[in-house]
């Protein structure tokens, strides 16, 4: 077993974890629905939690496994490839991530004004802290590893020549994938009944700022590989959902 993949089971089974122990934490306004807590709270926790953790570990293990050899395939990086030095890993997906966010909280304060339901709703800390690290693992499991390694896989068959621009194209799907992703969130935590009912300027709002970060952890998935993109989405969610999250309440 390489070491890459010793490093994506480990990922795997630590998002695993995060997922069970997600079932036991406040969730603030993402609560759900009246109608549907008497149901939950007939489950116990434990129960909910172990159902939680074990579609994670089948779903998202299948499709990373996949991912890892897709990835390898196309010639991206590994998860740890040893011609990617530790700042490329870790510092620049960081500082990287960290702008991203910055940017997140300027177009939630710039469109706050103009799509109809203010500042986004952040989990409730530490739930945004256990949040960001699962969402980090998770989503680029399956919207970079998985879906950039398969997609551009398939097209290198027939563009050969074009493979940078296929690249990107692809990344740009998955970013939009990423963000229509986002969707049924809203309309459940906003109350509306159908994507037809969100407003256009929120709409362009969700695609933009998700767009940002996935686009940015395409970037550097292509340069410094899956950790890297696990990076820059974390830090991202770090200065988003935790420190604006946080600063909403003062």
């Amino acid at each position: 077993m390489t070491l890459s993949t010793k490093i994506f089971l480990g990922l795997l089974f630590a998002l695993t974890a995060l997922v069970f122990v997600s079932a036991y934490l406040p969730m603030g306004s993402f609560a759900v629905s009246q109608e549907a807590q008497p149901m939950l709270a007939a489950i116990p926790k434990h129960i909910l939690g172990l159902a939680n953790a074990g579609i994670v570990l089948a779903v998202y293990g299948f499709l990373g496994l996949l991912g890892l050899w897709f990835s390898k395939k196309v010639g991206l990086p590994e998860i740890w490839d040893e011609k990617v030095a530790n700042r490329q890993r870790f510092f620049r997906p960081a500082v990287i991530g960290a702008v991203c966010g910055a940017m997140l909280i300027i177009g939630d304060i710039v469109f706050s004004r103009y799509n109809t339901i203010g500042h986004f709703i952040h989990p409730p800390f530490p739930t945004s802290l256990v949040a960001s690290l699962s969402a980090a693992i998770g989503e680029e499991l399956l919207f970079r590893l998985f879906f950039i390694s398969f997609w551009f896989w398939i097209l290198s068959f027939f563009f050969r020549k074009s493979k940078t621009l296929i690249f990107w194209i692809v990344s740009f799907v998955s970013a939009l994938a990423f963000a229509a992703g986002h969707f049924p969130a809203f309309i459940y935590l906003y109350g509306y009944k159908t994507l037809a009912e969100i407003p256009p300027v929120l709409i362009w709002e969700i695609v933009a700022l998700n767009g940002i970060v996935a686009l940015a952890a395409a970037w550097q998935f292509k340069k410094a590989g899956y950790l890297a993109a696990v990076g820059v989405h974390f830090w991202a969610d770090i200065v988003w959902h935790v420190i604006w999250g946080l600063l909403l309440l003062i």
